[in-house]
């Protein structure tokens, strides 16, 4: 049954005195003058030793005033986190959470998934972070699959949740709840080979897979990331990503573990590449993790040269471009499977005025082992391509509840390794250049990814296979330009006439993320096989007018004003026509290209649209009465004499158009 409990603010569980002898030694020395903790490499061999938890408690008892998490004007403190997560480790372990035992966390990003994350591990289990927007079916066969009994969740986000698990916690958004007090929480008596957080990922199956990762791996990582970075109390973080993507990870524990502040951007930030630029200059963000595609864009834009950032990492997809020159932060590219522990290599990205190839992804971080074989599992000389395969502290126990999938993937090696004989088999190409670093050149196996997100082309192929009216199915990622991956399927249809491509998309909407679902979908008579008996994906043909699946017929933009949108629209979407009520997003559109648009708009009649206005109105019949009330505004504030410039310079521009 679901339970609601209270969080007071009581402190939680003891450390040892900062000032006494058994107090970990370097860790937080204070700078009086700045009141900084100074970096010292004592806290990063500590991460190795201590699990992240008990640090971020040290840190609550040495300095319980500093700010340890920021959403908006809402701020928490050290002392203030620990006591709410102690306070639910508590209730947690009167469930019967312990060592290796599964819990769900499904929420957005906020407080309360940081106190819940936090609180999982204190009571000693380990976290299943479920994004609250994935479709009721994903969200089931994840908790089914995991076998998980126990969910903290939200009002707002636990609907799924609350009829899957047998017992279901509650918090509101700053981590609190209004239940029954437990009692005080008992230290969990952990190993470092016991569980700390579990994520799932695709599967080629339709099914998705969760990622076992452990508390040494955890570890590795923070401690890798403390040393690189010489991250101390006085970096303010950024916290951009989902809860079920693995990064996230990455940019909560090694900040919260030294002190410093995790600043929790609004929900849609990142798909407002100025406003996300804005709000890192505003926050005075030091460090900040932005997923490729995204990064990419940011890097385009002018920065002040006051900005506080240090670090823009970036990864989970292929880098496209170097920075540009006056930057004023460092730009890192990193490349790790979330089998891996996020980051498994990671490199500077330098200014390259006349690039010839792609930036690299860098070399293995800390204790971590890379190596490129071949088809016979043997290294091969450097430049050379073969697959990739990663050893060491990052790998992690192999997939939940699925022995024989963990071991085609994850398995001992014969050939002697610096960091142990466990191998993990990534399924990507690469080369070792002469420096050392690897260079990243794509799948080798039918896996792509999206937006950042790792999707298995067969896991989408098996759902859409099952719709009543597809006989069979072919899904590739294809490139809409540079750094604009999409997938499209290929459709043999029962009964073509039936078929359209709303019903498709629906079928598949409620049954797979959206990163998951194609953007446009190719009717076909039969899916090519080549010798090999695989899908002869260069047979495949390229989507046009002609062979797509289309919901009604074309009309064709009506006004001048739809006209000229049409023409901005067009070349975004890579399509030769688009009809007046062509939906945007059915085309292809989506929130990253939407923020294209709306700058072109801008460009073109000096309007601002909201992104908001996009979804609303996502056609060029709706978009264009959303553009003529804007423009009746602006109008409406002129003077005759501006009015009349206004007007010619139109009639001007709609000639050039036409």
């Amino acid at each position: 049954m679901p339970v609601r409990y209270g969080l007071d603010k009581q402190r939680g569980c003891t450390m040892p005195n900062p000032t006494s002898g058994t107090s970990p030694s370097g860790v937080g020395s204070v700078d009086k003058q700045t009141n900084v903790t100074v970096f010292d490499r004592e806290a990063s061999r500590l991460a190795s030793e201590v699990f992240v938890h008990e640090l971020v408690e040290y840190r609550a008892r040495l300095e319980p005033e500093a700010v340890a998490l920021v959403v908006g004007v809402l701020k928490v403190n050290y002392g203030e986190l620990n006591a709410r997560a102690h306070r639910l480790a508590a209730h947690l372990q009167t469930l019967g959470v312990g060592p290796d035992t599964v819990v769900a966390l499904c929420m957005r990003r906020s407080i309360a998934m940081v106190v819940g994350a936090l609180a999982i591990l204190k009571a000693g289990g380990a976290y299943l972070p479920i994004d609250p927007s994935y479709p009721a079916a994903r969200q089931t066969a994840i908790l089914a699959d995991a076998q998980v009994a126990i969910a903290v969740t939200t009002e707002r986000d636990g609907d799924q949740v609350s009829s899957a698990c047998r017992q279901v916690v509650y918090l509101d958004n700053e981590g609190h709840g209004n239940g029954p007090k437990a009692a005080e929480a008992s230290p969990a008596r952990l190993k470092p080979s016991n569980l700390a957080y579990v994520i799932y990922t695709s599967g080629s199956t339709g099914q998705p897979k969760g990622v076992e990762i452990d508390h040494s791996n955890l570890s590795n990582l923070t401690r890798w990331h403390l040393d690189t970075f010489q991250v101390n109390s006085g970096d303010r973080a950024s916290q951009l990503c989902g809860v079920a993507f693995d990064a996230s990870v990455w940019e909560l524990w090694p900040y919260l573990a030294v002190g410093a502040s995790v600043h929790i951007s609004e929900e849609d930030l990142l798909k407002h590449t100025e406003g996300l630029r804005d709000w890192i200059v505003e926050q005075r963000i030091t460090m900040s993790f932005i997923p490729t595609p995204i990064a990419e864009r940011v890097l385009t834009l002018a920065w002040p040269k006051a900005t506080s950032l240090r670090y823009l990492l970036t990864g989970a997809d292929t880098l496209h471009c170097y920075p540009p020159s006056g930057l004023p932060f460092t730009l890192v590219n990193n490349y790790g499977p979330t089998e891996c522990t996020v980051v498994a290599t990671s490199t500077i990205v330098p200014v390259v005025e006349r690039p010839t190839v792609l930036p690299p992804i860098g070399r293995p971080i800390s204790n971590v082992e890379v190596f490129i074989l071949n088809d016979k599992m043997e290294e091969i000389p450097d430049g050379e391509v073969g697959e990739l395969y990663i050893a060491g502290a990052g790998v992690g126990r192999g997939y939940r509840g699925h022995p024989d999938l963990t071991a085609q993937f994850f398995f001992r090696h014969t050939f002697k390794g610096e960091f142990g004989v466990r191998l993990y088999k990534t399924g990507d190409l690469a080369r070792r250049l002469a420096d050392g670093q690897i260079s990243f050149l794509g799948r080798a196996d039918d896996q792509a990814k999206i937006r950042g997100f790792r999707v298995e082309l067969g896991g989408v192929v098996a759902v859409l296979n099952s719709h009543p009216l597809v006989v069979e199915s072919a899904v590739v990622p294809r490139e809409f330009g540079v750094g604009d991956k999409r997938l499209v399927a290929y459709v043999v249809s029962r009964v073509p006439a039936e078929l359209t491509s709303n019903s498709l998309r629906d079928y598949l909407s409620i049954r797979l993320p959206a990163h998951m679902v194609p953007v446009s979908f190719v009717r076909i008579d039969s899916v090519p096989i080549n010798s090999s008996g695989k899908v002869d994906q260069a047979a495949l043909p390229a989507p046009d007018d002609a062979n797509s699946i289309h919901d009604d017929k074309y009309v064709a933009p009506r006004t001048p004003l739809e006209k000229r949108l049409a023409g901005i629209l067009a070349p975004l979407l890579c399509v030769t026509q688009i009809g007046a009520e062509d939906n945007f997003f059915v085309l292809g559109g989506h929130s990253l290209l939407g923020t294209q648009v709306i700058a072109r708009i801008r460009d073109a009649f000096g309007v601002e649209l909201s992104l908001r206005s996009l979804f609303d109105a996502p056609t060029i019949a709706a978009l264009a009465l959303e553009v003529e009330a804007l423009l009746v505004e602006r109008v409406d504030a002129m003077s005759d004499e501006e009015v009349e410039r206004f007007l010619q310079a139109a009639s001007d521009q709609t000639s050039e158009a036409a």
